[in-house]
C-alpha cells in the first residue's frame, strides 16, 4: 500500500473499527509496524493526537473521533465505487460486512448463509452479532439486520420477516406447577423474559377473538438478556418464557417445549419486523443485492433447508 494522506485515513479507519493495530493489519495484509507508520503519518499531517495509547489498548481523541467519521464516509464511498465496477459483471465478491441481532444472528441468520457462500465462492463475509443500533457508515458496514416496529429514515429496508414474542414451557413444568389458563394467572408463575430497555415486566395481551387489552405485571423473578439463554433454562423446566418465534421452532417441533395461552397475542413491545438495511444508494452494490435477496427468499423456510450446502 502506497503512502498517501488516502491510504494513511483508509488504514486509521480500520484500526478504529478492528479494536487493534494488529487486527487491522491482519484484515488490511500488512505488518502492524506498517499500520502504526501510517497512523503517525497521519498524525503527523494533521499536526494532532488522533489516539491515546496504551501497551494494550487505545482510545480515541476527541479530534481523533470526528477524523474516524470522516474517514469512515470517505472508506464507504470508495467501497461503492468500487462496487460500480462490479456491477457490470454482476457477479457479488469481496468482504461483506454485516451486523445482526445476537439471538436472531444465532438462531435464523446463520443458518442461512452457508447456502449464499456456495453459490458466490468470491463472496467472503463478515459477520458481528451485537445488541446495539449500530452505524452503518461509521463501522464500515454494508448490511445490518435489525428488529423494529418502525424505522428511522435514511436508510433503505427490505423486510424479512415478521417477530412475535410467545409464552413456551416444558410439559415437565407444566405438569408440576399447572397451566396458566388466563392472563391472570401469569403473575403466579415463574416467567423468564428479557426485562431490559422497553422489554419490562407489564405485558400486553390481547385475545385472537379481539376484545379490550389485558395489562399483567410479571415479578421480575428471573430476566436474562438473551432470549437463546431463555430458552435453554425453559427446556431445562425453569419457568415459561416470553420468547422471539424464531428461538424456539426445533424445540417446539420436537415437543420439548409446548405453547402456553396460544390464543393470546402478546403486544408492543414484543413484536416487530426483522428487516435488512444498507446505505441507499444509486447502484447497489452486487453482494448486498445478493445477501438481501437471499434473505428474503429463504425467509419462510426451515434453517435446515435455507442454508444447507448440496450435497
Amino acid at each position: 500500500m502506497s503512502d498517501t494522506p488516502l491510504n494513511a485515513m483508509a488504514v486509521f479507519a480500520r484500526v478504529v473499527e478492528c479494536g487493534s493495530f494488529s487486527a487491522a493489519a491482519q484484515d488490511l495484509g500488512m505488518t502492524p509496524s506498517g499500520v502504526s507508520r501510517h497512523v503517525s503519518r497521519l498524525e503527523a499531517t494533521l499536526g494532532a493526537s488522533l489516539l491515546q495509547r496504551t501497551t494494550r489498548a487505545f482510545a480515541l481523541t476527541e479530534l481523533g473521533q470526528s477524523v474516524y467519521a470522516a474517514c469512515a464516509r470517505m472508506t464507504a464511498a470508495a467501497r461503492e465505487v468500487t462496487a460500480l465496477a462490479g456491477e457490470h459483471g454482476g457477479t457479488p465478491h469481496g468482504v461483506l460486512r454485516v451486523s445482526a441481532p445476537v439471538s436472531f444472528g444465532q438462531a435464523w441468520l446463520a443458518p442461512r448463509l452457508p447456502a449464499l457462500l456456495n453459490k458466490y465462492p468470491g463472496l467472503d463475509l463478515q459477520l458481528t452479532l451485537a445488541d446495539r443500533m449500530v452505524d452503518l457508515v461509521e463501522e464500515g458496514l454494508d448490511v445490518a439486520v435489525r428488529i423494529a416496529r418502525e424505522l428511522a429514515p435514511g436508510l433503505a429496508a427490505r423486510p424479512l420477516r415478521e417477530v412475535r414474542y410467545r409464552l413456551v414451557a416444558s410439559p415437565r413444568y407444566l405438569a408440576r406447577h399447572g397451566t396458566p389458563a388466563a392472563p391472570a394467572d401469569l403473575p403466579a408463575a415463574r416467567c423468564l423474559y428479557l426485562g431490559y430497555g422497553n422489554f419490562g415486566e407489564r405485558w400486553t395481551l390481547r385475545h385472537h377473538a379481539g376484545g379490550e387489552a389485558v395489562v399483567v405485571r410479571i415479578p421480575p423473578r428471573l430476566t436474562l438478556n438473551n432470549s437463546l439463554a431463555i430458552m435453554a433454562m425453559v427446556e431445562r423446566d425453569a419457568g415459561i418464557g416470553l420468547v422471539p418465534d424464531f428461538s424456539f421452532g426445533s424445540a417446539l417441533d420436537e415437543g420439548r417445549v409446548v405453547t402456553v395461552l396460544p390464543e393470546w397475542d402478546i403486544l408492543e413491545p414484543y413484536i416487530g419486523t426483522a428487516y435488512a438495511v444498507y446505505t441507499p444508494t444509486r447502484h447497489v452494490p452486487p453482494k448486498v443485492r445478493a445477501f438481501v435477496d437471499h434473505l428474503a427468499a429463504t425467509a419462510n423456510e426451515p434453517p435446515a433447508s435455507a442454508g444447507a450446502l448440496p450435497q
